[in-house]
């Protein structure tokens, strides 16, 4: 048979399985990092979409708006071919410098996604009874105390879900580096359908935690049903609304 199945296709191809390898663990390296930049960022913008302050909330707004109404390949692009010059300007630098793969696959990815956790942060703050922060500051605690202790604590219980989502469309979204930096899985084009197992190997155990932390949600005994009782005595314990629809 010939084309992309015949023999000598698969054995050229899976003499070279030492630089898919190479590619798939840089792939679980870019996601396990970008994830971090994600979580740290996301959840520094979701908080600040719920202060008091119309200025932190104004920042957040606008960076959600701009990372979600935008193509993460033309954010990275963008990053590829400006980052460098304005890395230059701020240095001084007498030549550019690339930005390498690693790097840009952190940064391009953890910023995209940075933007959906905050806004998977944002609406689990928002299911917490605002009652709470009163009490919290009622017995001495500062905002940013209020929020450490309290608050963040009990929405992560309840926004473990979307994040796994969110960790998902991450590691595929990692592929995009193909188009520009060499070290991804897709960079080997005689390997796609290896390439989609490799990304299948890393996917489907968050596909199923994601099954797995939503059977878990919707348990009588679970965050949701905590959630409706809360609703019931007077507090504003709804579940947090899904976000806009992501191109994965």
């Amino acid at each position: 048979m010939n084309g992309l199945f015949s023999a000598r296709r698969w054995s050229v191809t899976l003499a070279d399985s030492a630089a898919l390898w190479q590619g798939f663990f840089f792939t679980l390296q870019v996601s396990l990092a970008g994830l971090a930049v994600a979580l740290v960022v996301g959840t520094i913008f979701g908080t600040f979409s719920t202060t008091r302050s119309r200025i932190l909330r104004g920042i957040a707004r606008v960076y959600v708006e701009i990372y979600q109404n935008t193509p993460v390949v033309v954010q990275v692009f963008f990053m590829y071919t400006a980052g460098p010059q304005v890395i230059k300007a701020i240095t001084g630098a007498q030549t550019i410098t690339r930005i390498a793969p690693f790097v840009l696959g952190v940064v391009g990815v953890g910023l995209y996604h940075a933007a959906y956790v905050a806004e998977v942060i944002r609406t689990g703050i928002e299911a917490i009874p605002r009652g709470q922060m009163e009490a919290a500051q009622s017995q001495g605690f500062s905002r940013v105390q209020a929020y450490r202790y309290i608050i963040l604590p009990q929405t992560l219980r309840i926004i473990l879900p979307p994040l796994a989502n969110q960790a998902l469309n991450l590691v595929k979204n990692t592929s995009v580096l193909a188009l520009i930096a060499g070290g991804d899985l897709m960079y080997y084009l005689q390997g796609y359908i290896l390439c989609c197992v490799m990304y299948f190997i890393i996917c489907f155990p968050l596909a199923m935690l994601v099954s797995w932390l939503e059977r878990r949600a919707k348990e009588p005994g679970g965050r949701a049903g905590g959630a409706r009782g809360e609703k019931d005595a007077g507090g504003a314990g709804a579940a947090p609304g899904t976000t806009k629809g992501e191109v994965a």
